[in-house]
């Protein structure tokens, strides 16, 4: 049986369907010639049977094959030699069991029921029975009124088993050609039905051995059946690898861009310490000193760079590694305003925090309000005051800089993009990303625009509560 059904998934799809199709015709035709040839049984069985109810053999002709006491004179007589067109066998049964043939040439042996209704002990006997030579005959056994025996009437079943067999060639043919047509139009259809398939395998194998994703198939946007729906899905899914690895080499562009400059300045710095101890030639201890500090701050640069390139590179279903949790915002931002002050001393930092509770990632959290903060501090005059404030899940961050032009706006938050003004400071153009992709993930959002009085003014919304949720037993 497991060779057999391996065998079958080994066939093609659409034989599959053509062998399933025929052999479900086959299954429902086969039912339906045994149930039709079953139901014409029946009614020939049942005709045969008035027939031989209708038979009418008269009282004087059988009383003259029987004596005085009742039994039959002879156990076979001449009298079978009288024209039958029926074949058939009419037999006098006595109340004993004793029987003679008065018309008929076969000799049929009686049962139990038919010696009963000589007795008068049932009215009337149908049954089967085999005569001398073998042959099958059907035997209706009645009362004779006014006498002590009853009359047994049998006519062959060959009157019915030759429309059978007959009938079981006609149902053979027309079965036999009922499955082929039934293959024939299974393997139609599911060529038919599956021709979309194939155009569908064949554009998954040109997008295997090409790796061209620009490949569309045609859809019919009215229909909405499952070809249909499975060839926009594929549509879909090239359009978004596609898209997919476009930003992926556009990364890489733009990484190797942005790495660029500081390893050409850390490689030139790095070279002339090396001239300065292969020559002999001492560097100035202030120009040494500058210079290490250059390396440094280069270094540092570039670790910064690396991290934010490792946090854009995870998919965006994907978190930054820890565990999402209920964290109190307020905290967090509490923290944070603790690394910007650091960062930004000659600035002032003046907080307004109300209590909102978060789900997502601490340290995901904590990193995008930090680039946010650094974003104020980057931007704003020394001796201004940087504004922060939470309140109902609205954190707002407004710095005092010279804002952002409105044609720039639309592109803060993409990937390496610095505004003009921007360019000569420190930074990779990837922090306003982080903190977006980190708010979308929380399930907020994240807008930045000019404030009122000049500056700009930051806004993260996030969903949460004003109070902790209740802890679980």
């Amino acid at each position: 049986m497991n060779r057999v059904v391996r065998r079958f998934r080994a066939l093609p799809l659409r034989s599959r369907l053509a062998l399933l199709v025929a052999t479900a015709v086959a299954v429902a035709v086969a039912a339906a010639a045994v149930a039709c040839w079953f139901v014409v049984r029946n009614v020939l069985v049942s005709s045969l049977d008035d027939a031989l109810r209708d038979t009418n053999v008269p009282y004087d002709f059988v009383n003259s094959q029987v004596d005085s006491t009742g039994r039959c004179r002879h156990s076979v007589i001449s009298g079978s030699d009288r024209p039958d067109l029926y074949k058939q066998t009419v037999q006098v049964v006595d109340q004993t069991g004793g029987s003679c043939i008065i018309l008929g040439k076969q000799e049929i042996k009686l049962k139990e029921s038919d010696t009963s209704v000589a007795r008068r002990e049932i009215d009337e006997s149908f049954h089967d029975a085999t005569a001398a030579n073998g042959d099958e005959y059907r035997v209706f056994t009645y009362p004779l009124p006014g006498s002590s025996y009853a009359v047994s009437v049998a006519r062959p079943l060959s009157e019915v088993q030759d429309t059978l067999s007959n009938l079981v060639l006609v149902l053979s043919a027309v079965a036999g050609v009922g499955v082929l047509g039934a293959g024939a139009a299974g393997l139609w259809v599911a060529r038919t039905g599956l021709r979309p398939v194939d155009e569908l395998t064949a554009a998954v194998e040109h997008v295997a051995r090409t790796e061209d994703l620009n490949l569309r198939l045609p859809t019919d946007d009215d229909s909405d059946d499952e070809i249909a729906r499975l060839s926009r899905s594929f549509n879909a899914m090239t359009s978004a690898l596609a898209s997919s690895r476009d930003l992926q080499q556009q990364l890489i562009a733009d990484a190797g861009h942005e790495l660029r400059t500081p390893l050409t300045s850390l490689r030139t710095n790095i070279e002339l310490l090396a001239r300065s101890d292969e020559t002999g030639r001492a560097i100035p201890p202030d120009d040494r000193r500058a210079l290490l500090a250059s390396v440094k701050a280069q270094m540092t640069e570039l670790a910064s760079l690396i991290g934010d390139l490792q946090e854009l590179s995870r998919p965006d279903a994907a978190q930054s590694g820890g565990k999402v949790q209920v964290v109190a915002l307020h905290e967090i931002v509490g923290a944070a305003l603790e690394r910007a002050r650091l960062r930004g001393p000659e600035l002032t930092f003046d907080a307004d925090l109300h209590p909102w509770y978060v789900r997502g990632e601490p340290a995901a959290l904590e990193r995008a309000i930090v680039n946010v903060l650094d974003n104020a501090v980057k931007f704003g005059p020394a001796g201004t005051a940087v504004e922060v404030g939470l309140k109902g899940g609205a954190l707002t961050v407004r710095d005092h800089g010279p804002g952002i032009p409105a044609d720039e706006l639309p592109h803060v938050f993409d990937r390496f993009w610095r505004s003009p003004a921007a360019r000569g400071l420190p930074g990779s153009g990837l922090g306003l990303s982080i903190v977006a992709r980190t708010v979308r993930q929380a399930g907020g959002e994240v807008t930045l625009g000019p404030a009122d009085g000049g500056g700009t003014v930051a806004t993260v919304r996030l969903p949460g509560a004003g109070t902790p949720p209740p802890a679980t037993p």
